[in-house]
């Protein structure tokens, strides 16, 4: 059987960062619990615990939940109400659809005095007479009973006349549990019938493939009786299905735990034909015997190789699916081709020139969820961003920063007097002319004419 488990607890509490410890509402519908157990442990805090449409036989494990407001066990296998005494805060009980016959069980509810609403709709019980009012009359607390809101003339009405209803609803049960022992015994005899078909059935296959047999087989093969024996199979199952669906049963938790593992079967016996057939089918090549790469696109992905030549890498685009789980893609770049494995399905095409696997990178867009791989290439290209200017005094600049490279002297700015001036500092007071050339001498005085 399947239980509650830490692993589903924890999935389900997404919206409480996957802590379960303070988790305050949990929806565990549809997940084909057969037992409940656990809660009581590892959600002492829980408010709101949805159940409903699963394989539940029995209400237990959740009487240490003391902040319990919200039940829902609808679409279940329960058969009667019990321990939930010790959810002293439940105002809310949602027990629709289940197969609750022992309608006097209700009478542990007068534990929860908070207890506000309860939905019994689709139970055996609802059916008995006097259903309504003695419901009513046993849980004084209840403020709506199945959608409908208790009036206090009706709570009146019904406790006077509660010993006549009590009575009457105990014979009902009494012949509705004598009816359920019945539905028990006549489960157990159809099983009983159903491991003895199946042991025949296992005992003829067998049978059939005894050595008396095998002359038989292959002489049933050679004539072309593989594609018989298939469609006798097919034919088989079909008739099983028929059969099992027309077969009148009647509505009980046995038919019901029936039906939905007769289901997983089926499911399960496609599973393990379509994983056999996927085996037996031969994978793609990737690689031939010579060992040429092959450009191959199983998932049928449209993508696009760039050469981004002003960054000198190759750039390609793999439109993967946006909501695709990047745990589901493998990347691997090789020198001369790249593969990417999407769920299992190799993508894989070869490049025009030949890349630097350890520096390449992988990410996804945030936008449309692309894969976009970029590979550097391995011959380097270095294209001039800025124009050089064709001055002889550049020229000059260059082939002094070459030599001083080249003798291992320090590399200094140079600047273009062109473009920037500065003041001549040597120059800032004026020299006065002189005529001759050498040291200044003394020039003697005019002589005074007579």
């Amino acid at each position: 059987f399947l239980s509650v488990t830490e692993d589903l607890i924890r999935r389900r509490a997404e919206h409480n960062n996957c802590e379960i410890f303070s988790l305050e509402e949990i929806s565990l519908h549809q997940q084909e619990i057969e037992k409940l157990e656990y809660l009581d442990k590892w959600c002492r805090d829980l408010k709101i615990l949805y159940l409903q449409n699963n394989l539940i036989p029995k209400i237990e494990n959740v009487g240490k939940l003391k902040k319990l407001e919200y039940l829902n066990v609808a679409l279940n296998n329960i058969e009667r109400i019990e321990n939930l005494e010790g959810c002293e805060e439940l105002r809310k009980l949602d027990l629709t659809a289940n197969f609750i016959g022992e309608l006097s069980s209700i009478e542990a509810l007068n534990h929860n005095i908070h207890l506000k609403e309860l939905f019994l709709v689709g139970n055996p019980c609802t059916q008995f007479e006097g259903y309504r009012q003695f419901v009513v009359a046993t849980l004084q607390q209840l403020k709506c009973l199945d959608s409908k809101e208790i009036e206090r003339s009706e709570r009146i009405q019904a406790l006077q006349s509660y010993p006549e209803v009590q009575q009457k609803i105990r014979e009902q049960e009494k012949a509705y549990l004598l009816q359920r022992a019945r539905e028990k015994e006549e489960a157990q005899r159809r099983m009983r019938e159903k491991k003895v078909k199946e042991q025949c059935r296992k005992e003829s296959k067998l049978g059939f493939d005894s050595p008396d047999s095998l002359e038989g087989k292959e002489n049933h093969q050679a004539e072309g009786g593989e594609n018989q024996e298939m469609f006798r199979t097919v034919e088989d199952d079909d008739e099983e299905d028929r059969r099992f669906w027309e077969e009148p049963t009647p509505y009980t938790p046995e038919s019901r735990l029936e039906t939905h593992r007769y289901i997983e079967e089926k499911r399960r016996a496609k599973e393990n034909v379509r994983e056999s057939k996927r085996r037996e089918k031969p994978l793609r090549p990737l690689v031939t015997a010579e060992g040429k790469v092959l450009n191959v696109n199983v998932p049928k992905l449209h993508f696009s190789l760039k050469d981004d030549e002003e960054n000198n890498q190759i750039v390609l685009d793999l439109a993967v699916y946006r909501h695709l789980d990047t745990s589901l893609l493998e990347v691997d770049v090789q020198p001369t081709y790249i593969r990417v494995l999407v769920k299992g399905k190799p993508f894989q095409i070869v490049l025009p020139e030949e890349v630097k696997p350890d520096s390449s990178s992988a990410k996804r867009s945030q936008t449309t969820g692309h894969l976009v791989v970029s590979m550097p290439k391995v011959k380097e290209i270095i294209l001039a961003k800025q124009k050089v200017s064709t001055s002889i005094k550049h020229s000059d600049c260059n082939t002094r920063q070459k030599n001083a490279r080249r003798s291992g002297q320090v590399e200094k700015l140079e600047v273009d007097p062109s473009k920037y001036s500065f003041p001549d500092v040597t120059k800032i007071i004026q020299e006065k002319e002189q005529s001759g050339q050498g040291p200044i001498k003394l020039q003697p005085g005019k002589s005074l004419e007579t």
